[in-house]
């Protein structure tokens, strides 16, 4: 890696909806508890099921972006697009938590899998000063203003089971210079309150973000894990948002795991079925590449017994930024999901 712009920026990908309106439509959306209901009595919605529990045991929103999208192309007709956005619609993918609404969201998300009988996968990007001021900036106003919010995430999951990957980047950008020296002490402090209070639930695994195989060494992030409680935490959490490989994504992560008391991990395989992008300015491969592909579908079934799942934390067709002719970070973008789903 050559500078910041290895890490991979995320997009902040959580639905925008209002608090008192998420649970409900959660709900009425319809999701099974077996692992073949369907979406909803509506005959106009694109009937979307949840994966055999035994080998993918998180939960497929059926009220997502991409299903959405599936239910709008079959209205038109246009069934090869739509057989391609099913192939991410029918998938579990990271919900990530808004600022606005952390409690509302949180119970609306763990309230709909549990009806399914399934694990929520939420994802909590939030911390002050996130992405350097970039395509994704923003976070909480300051510490107390986080902490806030992450009792609040807290107090909507409570005993009901999630899978939670905590703060994409936050640790790598205080090793890779991105974030000013002045923010580091306060950075660490609030991972190591949010890895002791979601720690705490009692269904709940939270995995701290560690970078991927393309930004540096293991050597440069074990030790400002460990300043991050990443000893409270099960695991890490390796890829989010980026491209690398599986095969290069377990290496990266065995010999982090190493370093940080064996800790297993989960990798982001949402898009890296080709590869990392290896043309254009260095800076910004990281953003809306050309030419990707969707990686292996998600699932705890994976290719090695420290890796304990491969999952979708980006959600893909979710534009990474206003780069390479796509929208502003998170928004749909049907001609890049398109391309991930033939390339």
């Amino acid at each position: 890696m050559s500078g910041k712009r290895g890490a991979g920026h995320r997009c902040a990908s959580g639905a925008r909806v209002s608090a008192a309106a998420l649970g409900a439509a959660l709900l009425v959306a319809g999701c099974s508890s077996g692992d073949g209901g369907d979406a909803g009595d509506d005959p106009g919605a694109a009937r979307i099921t949840q994966q055999p529990k035994g080998a993918n045991p998180f939960w497929v929103n059926p009220d997502s972006k991409a299903a959405g999208e599936l239910a709008s192309l079959e209205k038109d007709g246009k069934k090869s697009e739509a057989e391609g956005i099913r192939k991410i619609a029918e998938q579990p993918m990271g919900e990530w938590i808004s600022p606005e609404s952390p409690e509302a969201e949180a119970r609306g998300y763990t309230e709909a899998a549990e009806k399914a009988d399934r694990t929520a996968l939420l994802v909590l990007y939030n911390i002050p000063h996130r992405d350097c001021g970039q395509y994704s900036g923003g976070g909480a106003a300051d510490g107390n203003a986080y902490r806030e919010w992450i009792d609040g995430v807290a107090k909507g999951i409570e005993g009901r089971p999630a899978t939670v990957v905590l703060e994409p980047d936050a640790v790598l950008h205080l090793v890779d210079g991105c974030t000013p020296d002045e923010f580091h002490e306060e950075r660490y402090d609030l991972l190591k309150y949010a890895l002791g209070k979601l720690g705490a639930l009692p269904a709940t695994k939270v995995y701290l973000d560690a970078g991927n195989a393309g930004w540096g060494h293991p050597d440069q992030i074990f030790e400002p894990l460990k300043w991050a409680g990443i000893d409270q935490a099960d695991g890490f959490a390796v890829n989010v948002s980026n491209f690398y490989t599986t095969q290069d994504s377990i290496a990266y992560g065995k010999q982090l795991s190493a370093k940080v008391g064996n800790k297993p991990f989960v990798i982001d395989t949402s898009r890296n079925g080709n590869g990392p992008y290896a043309e254009g300015d260095e800076s910004e491969r990281w953003c809306n590449p050309p030419g990707r592909a969707l990686g292996e579908t998600p699932t705890t079934k994976t290719a090695d017994p420290q890796v304990d799942a491969y999952l979708w934390v980006k959600r893909p067709g979710e534009s990474d930024g206003e780069c390479k002719g796509g929208p502003k970070a998170g928004e749909w973008w049907t001609t890049y999901a398109l391309t991930l789903t033939k390339a």
